[in-house]
């Protein structure tokens, strides 16, 4: 699944540290978050997306969207 973590963290200028924090998860979570090793279940979602302000559907997209187009 891709998603737009990192850019989001970035932006506000938050560690990963930081971010895992306010999530109550590891930086190690985070970082396979971010790094696609690691799909969150839909409350750490939801989670994420509402701490961004944002829905899921705009800081989560399946990789499969790529392939259908094909």
């Amino acid at each position: 699944m891709k998603n737009r973590l990192r850019v989001q963290r970035a932006e506000r200028e938050w560690s990963q540290a930081t971010l895992a924090e306010k999530l109550q998860v590891s930086r190690q979570t985070v970082n396979a978050i971010e790094t696609g090793k690691y799909d969150p279940g839909l409350p750490l979602a939801f989670k994420i997306a509402k701490l961004f302000g944002m829905t899921i559907e705009e800081v989560f997209e399946p990789d499969d969207d790529a392939n259908r187009r094909k």
